[in-house]
């Protein structure tokens, strides 16, 4: 592991305040520098492969960000939160889509450990990515090139890529927490702002050096979560059944009227350089009565445009037929 210089702060304003200043003192300012860390479940794991190395660690695992709250219909969750702890609120016990988001994630132990602020901005699992003795990975060195699109990728994204970078992004919550309207408390050196999670990362065809839109010295505070007035649900396919990322899943969340769709919101996993808004998918649904056939119209609208490799030429078949299922598990229609 490289050598960093390590430091913990009590407050958001001395975290923030740890991050930009170092970045200004410095004639040059390297990507990562200067970082936060809380669970560390990722950063950890980065360091001591070598792929990333920060000069300077800030710990912000005691700032005063661990209480989840329900005001005015809205669920407040702290960054610090772990995802176990979420996961037994008594408001996320009733809400499947992301209680199962939080459950079918990662391991007992691991959820103990991960915040939530953590998980929602984790980086790729990408093999590629994660692998010093790869050259090839324009995530990591901007230019270079993308390993995984001659390479295996079963595992890689088919929507928000091209030929420059397939990096899936792997965050069960954060697949959810899109299809629920959530939204992120970001305070930095300029102030405090509110941006939809759906807003939060950066498409890997957009560009695949950044991972999302914090400014540095800026730190995820909380999420807002809508509570919705609708029926939810997260289903989640993979290799194994346990301590597995998604080949795909769906975050589903609808309110049927008179066999209506009157609202429908859904998040797609395992497919996405970013937690993706099925946006196609719930215009062709909206509005209109639900059948299976109107199911399987919307997953094949979302899916139409998927940017495939050999090694994920079967995912835009598999995110389809999670998508049907679980939009129908939802709804409970059956024809």
């Amino acid at each position: 592991m490289h050598p960093f210089t390590y430091t913990r702060v009590d407050d958001v304003e001395a975290a923030s305040a740890a991050v930009t200043t170092d970045a200004v003192s410095r004639a040059v300012q390297q990507p990562d520098d200067t970082v936060f860390i809380a669970g560390g479940t990722t950063q950890l794991d980065l360091m001591r492969d070598g792929v990333w190395s920060p000069g300077t660690v800030v710990d912000i695992s005691r700032l005063p960000l661990a209480e989840v709250t329900v005001e005015d219909g809205t669920l407040v969750v702290g960054a610090a939160v772990t995802m176990a702890d979420l996961a037994r609120h008594r408001t996320v016990v009733d809400l499947p889509v992301l209680r199962d988001s939080l459950l079918l994630a990662a391991s007992p132990q691991l959820r103990a450990m991960a915040t939530i602020g953590g998980n929602v901005l984790q980086r790729t699992r990408c093999r590629y990515f994660r692998d010093p003795e790869v050259t090839q990975c324009n995530k990591r060195r901007p230019g270079s090139g993308c390993a995984a699109i001659e390479g295996t990728a079963r595992t890689h994204a088919v929507l928000g890529v091209d030929a420059g970078c397939i990096a899936v992004h792997a965050s069960d919550l954060a697949v959810a927490l899109v299809a629920l309207d959530a939204r992120v408390r970001l305070h930095g050196a300029d102030g405090e702002r509110t941006i939809p999670v759906a807003e939060l990362h950066v498409r890997a065809d957009d560009d695949p050096g950044r991972d999302n839109v914090l400014a540095p010295g800026e730190l995820v505070t909380h999420l807002e979560v809508p509570l919705p007035d609708a029926r939810s649900g997260y289903l989640k396919v993979r290799d194994r059944a346990s301590y597995e990322f998604a080949l795909t899943s769906a975050a589903v969340v609808a309110r049927l009227e008179e066999g209506v769709l009157a609202h429908v919101a859904i998040g797609l996993g395992g497919v996405g350089s970013v937690p993706w808004r099925a946006h196609r998918a719930e215009e062709v649904l909206r509005g209109r009565p639900a059948s299976l056939a109107l199911f399987e119209e919307a997953a094949a609208a979302e899916l139409a445009d998927a940017f495939t490799v050999p090694g994920t030429a079967f995912k835009p078949e598999l995110a389809r037929r999670t998508l049907v299922r679980q939009l129908r598990d939802v709804t409970e229609v059956t024809a």
